[in-house]
């Protein structure tokens, strides 16, 4: 389980997110690519809602293919293309995190590779191996080794 940090000698966030996590050993990664608001059939919502609940339904489905959930995520960065869209994103954006809090940068940006896109949306995921799994994939490459030297 990652750790949050977010010390009492600085400022709160100022938003829904925590200034630092801290990711367990032996943690697997999963880096998510910025996940814009193309549909499966190619075809691009309109609205701020739309995009974001399209952009996040990807990022879901790509953690889901790993075999982990949202509160995996420990940093987020999200770019958008108009500054009075962020108060509909983050409304948007909420029902996906929960309550989760992952380290988070957003961007107001002029463009993203296509006009029609008003959102991107990239993470970091990681989810801790248990220990028992760690401590097994730790003396395989050991074995290998002596295997090798046993064949010569």
């Amino acid at each position: 389980m990652a750790k949050f940090h977010n010390p009492k000698t600085i400022a709160d966030p100022i938003g829904t997110y925590s200034n630092g996590v801290e990711v367990p050993p032996n943690a697997r990664s999963l880096y998510v690519a910025g996940q814009v608001a193309l549909r499966k059939d190619g075809s691009v919502p309109t609205t701020i809602e739309e995009q974001t609940e399209v952009a996040w339904q990807n990022v879901v489905a790509i953690l889901d293919s790993a075999g982990m959930k949202v509160t995996d995520l420990v940093k987020i960065t999200q770019y958008l293309t108009r500054l009075d869209n962020f108060p509909a994103y983050a409304a948007a954006r909420a029902k996906f995190l929960a309550g989760h809090r992952p380290a988070s940068t957003g961007l107001i940006i002029s463009s993203l590779v296509r006009p029609e896109f008003l959102v991107e949306v990239e993470a970091l995921a990681a989810k801790a191996v248990p220990a028992a799994k760690a401590a097994k994939a730790a003396k395989r490459p050991a074995r290998k080794a002596a295997k090798r030297k046993k064949l010569r």
